[in-house]
């Protein structure tokens, strides 16, 4: 396969990284290898660790990082257990992390995954194929009120209560067992000013059920904490996020791990002793240029947040 992959917002996740020749990276979601490749360019007596819960992911970085492949450690598995991989990979500490999160065009593009609301297929969505739980899965055995909490919580869909119910009634008649079915769905429970908009009905709503199939959300926190304290002082942590509720959960992380004492003002000495871990190097999130944009319009909602290890003599 020609290698097409356009890794979001590269040349700024090289910058935030600052990679050293001799330094130990993690990319913590691997996926087509684009910013993998360009980390292990970099690298001279490095090592570069790869993590991925997608086995197409692992075979095709085979290939794509068969230049450097002496260098890169390649590994099936979830950031969520980032400790325990590092561990098993004898790494002691890391100089940058890199997390590129979301579903990855691949995936979009193949449409037998059920990713997509533009092309018609089982309704899959799991990242991890080996993985129990599936699209399908939700969508005609979790009850009502799962299903709007899910559309609301995860997609920010303003529509959820009429979406759910929907669903609902539809499978009482039939299981929905495609994509296209799903979309038809919403299509019909929505609206016709909502069916107007600019942005596909069903987009919302796709989000929603692929982040409650991977459990999205919820590995967020601690994986982050984890890359923390893995991370060697002066070591670089960076994010991409593409939808406000990951960047949000990334934002209050790293603000409230770059926090000092949160004893109360009136307090003359600090009794609780909190130090911060991180430093923030993006106030406010990077997002990619206009020449980008063209390029690969897929990026538009991207958002790059970055810190760093603080030194022992920050602390």
């Amino acid at each position: 396969m020609e290698y097409t992959h356009k890794p979001v917002m590269l040349a700024e996740c090289m910058e935030l990284l600052n990679i050293r020749p001799d330094g130990v990276y993690v990319d913590g979601t691997l996926g087509r290898a684009g910013h993998s490749r360009e980390i292990a360019r970099r690298l001279a007596t490095g090592r570069l660790l790869c993590i991925d819960q997608d086995m197409a992911a692992i075979r095709a970085a085979e290939e794509r990082l068969a230049p450097w492949r002496e260098r890169v450690t390649l590994v099936h598995g979830n950031f969520s257990q980032l400790g325990d991989i590092l561990q098993e990979a004898g790494i002691s500490g890391a100089d940058g992390m890199l997390f590129d999160l979301g579903v990855s065009s691949p995936q979009l593009d193949d449409a037998s995954r059920g990713f997509s609301y533009m092309q018609d297929a089982p309704l899959d969505m799991r990242m991890d194929d080996a993985a129990p739980l599936t699209a399908r899965e939700i969508i005609n055995t979790w009850s009502y009120e799962e299903l709007r909490r899910v559309l609301y919580d995860y997609g920010e869909e303003r529509y959820a209560p009429a979406i759910a119910r929907a669903i609902v009634r539809a499978r009482e008649t039939a299981p929905v067992e495609t994509t296209f079915a799903l979309v038809d769905i919403v299509r019909r429970a929505m609206p016709p000013a909502a069916l107007r908009e600019k942005q596909h009905p069903a987009k919302r709503t796709f989000q929603a059920i692929r982040i409650a199939v991977n459990g999205e959300l919820d590995v967020l926190p601690p994986m982050l904490r984890a890359a923390a304290e893995a991370l060697n002082p002066g070591g670089r942590l960076a994010v991409i996020t593409f939808h406000s509720l990951e960047d949000r959960i990334v934002k209050r992380a790293m603000q409230d791990m770059a926090r000092g004492c949160t004893c109360p003002p009136e307090f003359p000495v600090c009794v609780c002793r909190k130090k911060p871990k991180l430093k923030l190097l993006t106030r406010k999130p990077v997002t990619p240029g206009a020449a980008e944009l063209q390029e690969n319009p897929r990026a538009r909602s991207a958002k790059l947040r970055g810190a760093e290890k603080c030194e022992p003599f920050d602390l």
